[in-house]
Parts: C-alpha cells; sequence; structure tokens
C-alpha cells in the first residue's frame, strides 16, 4: 500500500532474485489480509457475534498497518491489485511488475481462504463481500471507498519515501472507517483479491463482478484527483521505479 522506501534496483543477474522476493513479500502480506480480515468474518458467525461488525473493521485495518510496517520495505506491501494499478496508472510503478504483483496477490488471497475452508467447512461464505442492496449501489460505493483510500496512500507517499512513520497508520485507518460505515451495505472490499478468494473458493460468485471492477477505476480516478489538488510531480507521467503500499 505505502512507500517504505526505495525500490531495490534491477543489475544484470540479480532480477529473478529481486523480483522473488517481491512477490514473496506480496503473497505473505494479501495471505495475511485475507485470512485475518475474512478470517474475522468467518469466526465471527461461528461464535455467534463475540468479534462484532466493529471488531471486524478494526482488523482489517490493523492488519494492513501491521502488513505495511512488515513488508514494506521489500515489496513497497500493496495487497491490492487496484492499488497495484493505480500506483502503475500514477506513473510510481513499473509495468513489468505489475503481472507479477497481481497475480501473487490474487494467489496469496486464494491461499488464505482455502485454508479458512480447511479450518471452517461449515461455513457457506467465508467472508465473501456481498451487496446489501442494489449492484448499482454497491459498484457506487465500492468505487468512491477506492478512491479515497487510493487518494490517501498517494497523498502519504510521495517518490521513493513515507512522508512520515505514521504513513501505514492513515491507511490502516482509513480502511477500518471505511469498512465500519460501509460494510453493512456493499461489504467495503476496496480490493479485488480480497473480494475474488472467498468467492472462487465459496462459489458464490453472482456479485463479484462489482469487487472485481468497482475498485480498478476507483484506484484510478484518485489518481485523476491527486493529479488536480496536489503538487506537480505528485503523479507524473514519467514512470518512477518506485512501489507503494495497498
Amino acid at each position: 500500500m505505502l512507500l517504505r522506501g526505495e525500490q531495490k534496483g534491477y543489475t544484470k543477474g540479480s532480477l529473478p532474485i529481486v523480483s522473488m522476493k517481491k512477490c514473496g513479500a506480496e503473497f505473505v502480506g494479501t495471505f495475511a489480509l485475507v485470512f485475518a480480515g475474512t478470517g474475522a468474518i468467518v469466526i465471527n458467525e461461528t461464535s455467534g457475534g463475540a468479534i462484532t461488525h466493529v471488531g471486524i473493521s478494526l482488523t482489517f485495518g490493523l492488519i494492513v498497518l501491521a502488513m505495511i510496517y512488515t513488508v514494506g520495505d521489500i515489496s513497497g506491501a500493496h495487497l491490492n491489485p487496484a492499488v497495484s494499478v493505480g500506483f502503475f496508472a500514477a506513473r510510481r510503478f513499473p509495468l513489468r511488475e505489475l503481472v507479477p504483483y497481481v497475480l501473487s496477490q490474487f494467489t496469496g488471497a486464494i491461499a488464505a481462504s482455502a485454508t479458512l475452508r480447511f479450518l471452517f467447512p461449515q461455513n457457506a461464505t467465508l467472508g465473501s463481500t456481498q451487496p446489501a442492496g442494489s449492484a448499482t449501489q454497491s459498484f457506487i460505493l465500492e468505487l468512491i471507498l477506492t478512491a479515497i483510500l487510493m487518494f490517501v496512500i498517494l497523498s502519504v507517499s510521495t517518490g521513493a519515501a513515507e512522508k512520515g512513520i505514521t504513513a501505514g497508520i492513515a491507511v490502516g485507518s482509513v480502511i477500518g472507517l471505511e469498512a465500519m460505515f460501509a460494510g453493512p451495505i456493499c461489504g467495503a472490499s476496496m480490493n479485488p483479491a480480497r473480494s475474488l478468494a472467498p468467492a472462487v473458493i465459496s462459489q458464490h460468485l453472482s456479485s463479484l463482478w462489482i469487487y472485481l471492477v468497482a475498485p480498478v477505476i476507483g484506484a484510478v480516478l484518485a489518481v485523476v484527483g491527486c493529479r488536480c489538488v496536489r503538487e506537480e510531480g505528485c503523479c507524473s507521467t514519467r514512470c518512477m521505479a518506485t512501489t507503494s503500499l495497498s
């Protein structure tokens, strides 16, 4: 999600090693996000509401915050295909890494949902995101929520460094906040990997398209917003070899 430091350079003969470390960090980070976040939903259902909606929201925010500070200096801790696409659109993330990152994120998320299926075989949905109202309502909510999240991420990361050690707190907080107020309506996914994994493993695919399309559009719109309000060069037209979190 956020920048923890400069992107590792690519030197002759070292590309496979560097790429594997980054992809491994994205796999582990996204696994942790989906395992803890959707796991909180599953355990809340299993325990008869012991965690509560507020607890689930805090779990999502806290696990993202923890992963930012854990793997951010390795991969940038995107943990979210929409954020990777957003940073590519902002020219802060190179195209050569976009597909490996997204594949690592989806693989980590699916591994987490498969683990939850093994642990809780009786659970029907595994924390899948489903609209409580109309598809249009949830689509617009997911788009706006992701745009806000991406705007925050772009604002607390610049160039190849954080603006301070509180950047992770800002991102974790906005995720928890959005999950808290919008979760009961749209699920507040803001993350295609987080929604795809439990939907595929539980075979609840009916509304999956909302959570694959809306976050990506929202992330790209946030780049436009960033260019409108921040200083020149925030989201430049020149590709920089840097990463960020999500």
